[in-house]
């Protein structure tokens, strides 16, 4: 199997929020998602972002991902402050540094699986002359390559799943981040999952940062941050 990414792990964090706080809404009706978390991410590893619903996991990661911003605090990514860029600029790491994996898949109904990650390219600006190449190597490494002509509605959930994998890592992010990326899948399809996260960092340094409740993830991450009420509450 060709591996497409090369991003190996360096000794720097790749990640670091300060304190941040999150707050919704205003005076009596504020809501607090998040009080002063703070996190520092090293790369090329694997991290769970774990906690009951309403604890503020999803707030922090879409903040992570350059998705929405906090209301005090501060996040750098590669060494740089991305707190206060223009929406113009995080768009643009989003498309070429980040890559972003959603619970319910996302897919393009009517598109193949080839043409789902193709577009993703598209969208990231990769020339046409390196499209085909770098979705085929993605669809390769996530075992679907065989499967590239299918549609979603012809494929199981953790091919939909490994689809939506293949297209968040062909543009060939630095840093990937996964909400609860297992939770709508069987036991089977979420360590078929699972493995090709670990073959990310394993082989090529990926950072990837996900969100679960599955024990069984937690098991096997690098490190776990628990998240309780909006604050980091133990790390593991």
């Amino acid at each position: 199997m060709q591996h497409p990414i090369h991003n190996y792990p360096t000794s720097d964090p790749i990640l670091q929020a300060v304190s941040l706080t999150r707050t919704f809404g205003k005076a009596g009706a504020a809501v607090h998602a998040l009080r002063g978390a703070s996190l520092h991410i090293a790369s090329g590893r694997l991290i769970a972002l774990r906690g009951r619903s309403g604890s503020g996991k999803t707030t922090l990661l879409n903040m992570l991902g350059l998705l929405d911003r906090p209301t005090e605090g501060a996040i750098y990514f590669e060494g740089q402050d991305v707190t206060g860029l223009s929406d113009k600029k995080r768009n643009e790491l989003r498309r070429t540094r980040l890559g972003l994996i959603f619970q319910s898949f996302a897919l393009v109904p009517y598109m193949s699986a080839y043409e789902n990650v193709e577009f993703g390219l598209r969208i990231a600006g990769i020339p046409s002359a390196q499209r085909r190449e770098y979705a085929e190597q993605a669809l390769d490494f996530v075992g679907l390559r065989p499967r590239m002509k299918h549609r979603p509605y012809e494929m199981s959930g953790g091919e939909q799943q490994r689809t939506a994998i293949a297209r968040a890592i062909a543009h060939r992010p630095k840093l990937l981040l996964a909400d609860e990326p297992t939770a709508e899948l069987d036991s089977r399809m979420g360590l078929q999952v699972l493995k090709v996260f670990k073959d990310l960092v394993q082989f090529e340094g990926m950072t990837i940062i996900l969100t679960t409740h599955d024990p069984a993830i937690m098991e096997v991450v690098d490190q776990v941050y628990a998240l309780e009420d909006g604050h980091i509450v133990e790390e593991s």
